[in-house]
């Protein structure tokens, strides 16, 4: 436990984070009763697997920082945790626009527009695509396969790991750490795309719902859970982060990724709070909608 040997300052930032993680979780536990007593049963479990993204990594980092060994375990605990949650937000989209038969009716002259990130941003020239039932049952496998297939994953690299064939920091092609990465990176950008293409397709009707917020606070945890740890484990990798005894660079990168995601998780679960918090109108039927705009064209 690195706790031991720890001065007074260390101490103090242990118990301030640990903190932090504790008002976390118990912000969620306080919003998850809301939400199962206020949201209708059929959006609840949805949003109360997004809302738990944060938490749960803070909750993971914490564990990680306390006690180091754990740090792969935890790691991948929360790696798998948020491809679930890639899965749920895109199913969210869905409900909030009144579930998958509503959204059909509601773009049913509709085209999905998939020259989007984060696989085809630059493809400006690619055609929209039909929105319907088998465009919509693609978009779902698109997440479904990463909620799959990453826990596999996983559970290959940590056997492997066990077996001393998997050093997370050896990028050797004679290694398996690197052949796992890259297909996890490959099914990771498979799974954010259909998101980003429901995203772009439901934010004008869904701003009513503060989709937009939802999708800032979704994409926040990605970059920090992602990005930031690949660049601080790169650092760590090429020894710019000095080692700081009894921490090697790797170790002492994995301590600064723990440190930054219960802070960075603290404030996105208290952000979560306030979004997620309110109670938004349903949707107003297709048919209404219809009806309206055949009403404003008689009157004009």
């Amino acid at each position: 436990c690195l706790s031991a040997g720890l001065d007074l300052p260390g101490r103090f930032l242990f118990a301030i984070l640990t903190l932090m993680t504790l008002i976390a979780d118990l912000v969620f536990i306080e919003e998850a009763v809301y939400i199962y007593r206020k949201i209708p049963s059929s959006k609840r479990s949805i949003i109360i697997w997004v809302n738990a993204a944060a938490p749960v990594i803070a909750t993971t980092s914490c564990i990680g920082m306390w006690i180091p060994r754990s740090t792969m375990f935890t790691d991948f605990a929360a790696a798998i945790f948020f491809a679930i949650v890639i899965h749920k937000f895109l199913l969210m989209m869905i409900k909030e626009c009144g579930g998958q038969k509503l959204l059909l009716r509601r773009f049913e002259n509709g085209r999905f527009k998939i020259s989007t990130g984060p696989c085809c941003c630059c493809c400006l020239c690619l055609p929209r695509v039909r929105i319907t039932r088998q465009t919509l049952f693609l978009l779902k496998l698109g997440t479904f396969q990463f909620a799959f297939l990453r826990p596999v994953f996983m559970f290959l690299a940590i056997v492997l790991w066990t077996n001393g064939n998997y050093i997370l920091y050896n990028l050797s092609p004679q290694r398996a750490a690197i052949w796992i990465n890259c297909f996890i990176g490959v099914l990771t950008i498979l799974a954010l795309w259909p998101v980003a293409i429901m995203f772009q397709q439901v934010r004008t009707v869904l701003t009513c719902k503060k989709i937009i917020p939802k999708f800032a606070l979704y994409q926040f945890i990605l970059i920090l859970n992602h990005l930031q740890t690949a660049i601080i484990n790169i650092l760590a990798t090429q020894r710019i982060i000095p080692c700081a005894p009894p921490l090697s660079s790797s170790a002492r990168g994995a301590y600064i990724i723990q440190q930054l995601l219960i802070m960075e998780m603290f404030l996105i679960t208290l952000l979560s709070r306030v979004v997620y918090r309110r109670r938004y109108d349903d949707l107003e039927p297709p048919e209404c909608i219809a009806e309206e705009a055949v009403d404003r064209k008689e009157t004009s």
